[in-house]
């Protein structure tokens, strides 16, 4: 792991952000922001505000992006949130909103 980036508490259950997650797992990281620039996916722009972090952390180690890819990205599940809506005849009904904790890692291509 040469650079990394962490999300947590983030408002996106962890299987709708596995969904996007899935798609740039072990690309170089230009082709992983073009892919998630076509995602038409809610969780897409935490994922990508996130993958900037990450490259960003390894240009302040005298990286470039050519030189990076995609090692690790897995979304784990955070706490979640429980409250209730009204339903009918006086009733209340459980809300679960659930939080995911994102986690990226880059490291460095090999030949």
């Amino acid at each position: 792991m040469i650079a990394s980036a962490k999300g947590r508490f983030i408002r996106i259950a962890p299987a709708k952000v596995r969904q996007v997650i899935d798609l740039v797992r072990g690309k170089d990281v230009k082709v992983a922001s073009v892919i998630l620039q076509q995602v038409n996916k809610g969780s897409r722009d935490r994922i990508v505000k996130l993958l900037n972090s990450a490259i960003s952390n390894a240009k302040q180690k005298g990286l470039t992006e050519d030189q990076l890819f995609v090692s690790k990205i897995f979304a784990d599940v955070g706490p979640s949130w429980k409250r209730y809506r009204a339903a009918s005849f006086g009733r209340a009904t459980p809300l679960i909103k659930r939080t995911t904790h994102l986690t990226i890692e880059l490291d460095l291509k090999t030949k």
